[in-house]
């Protein structure tokens, strides 16, 4: 690793204590893993259903880029999690103790942030008004990994980033149809 990569990995694991020594109020772990949940997947697509039953107009529209944004961004997060291989925070340091258990083996990047920001993305595009609390979600989503001892908060700024590519890609993609 050279002198840059190493700046930036002792940054980011003292980003990541500070973050993570904030968790240590009684009901920080509890407030993280309930929004955590909420980028578990399964919030996702009852939202998309929801919206599609609900909005005549732009619903099924809505749930279809969704289909297609997150076809995108999964295969790409799985590659990225295998070619980097970078360990969790919990798995690394021995004063961390998870307060969830990871649903895989690597940390970078964050598959929640990613998803969620892919969300987040779509509601904006297709729901204006809704783009401050949907991003607001996201962020309180990806910094809740980082607060249940699961990531370090590059990690979440990559998922971050992938989704929000991923989200760019397909939206303009689907324009073009």
């Amino acid at each position: 690793m050279n002198a840059l990569q190493q700046r930036i990995v002792a940054f980011d694991v003292a980003l990541y204590y500070l973050c993570f020594g904030t968790c240590r109020l009684p009901v920080m772990p509890t407030i993280s893993r309930l929004i955590s949940k909420l980028g578990d997947g399964g919030f996702y697509l009852v939202s998309g259903l929801l919206v599609a039953w609900l909005d005549i107009e732009n619903g099924i529209d809505f749930l279809l880029a969704g289909l297609f944004v997150f076809a995108i961004e999964l295969p790409v997060y799985m590659f990225l999690k295998q070619a980097i291989r970078r360990d969790r925070p919990c798995d690394r340091f021995a004063d961390v103790i998870p307060q969830i258990t990871p649903s895989d083996k690597f940390s970078l990047p964050s598959g929640h942030a990613a998803a969620a920001f892919v969300f987040a993305s779509l509601l904006s595009y297709y729901y204006p008004a809704l783009m401050l609390p949907a991003y607001t979600l996201a962020s309180l989503i990806a910094l809740a990994r980082v607060f249940l001892g699961v990531h370090y908060p590059t990690d979440i700024l990559a998922g971050a980033a992938l989704g929000l590519t991923s989200s760019v890609i397909g939206l303009n993609l689907i324009d073009l149809l």
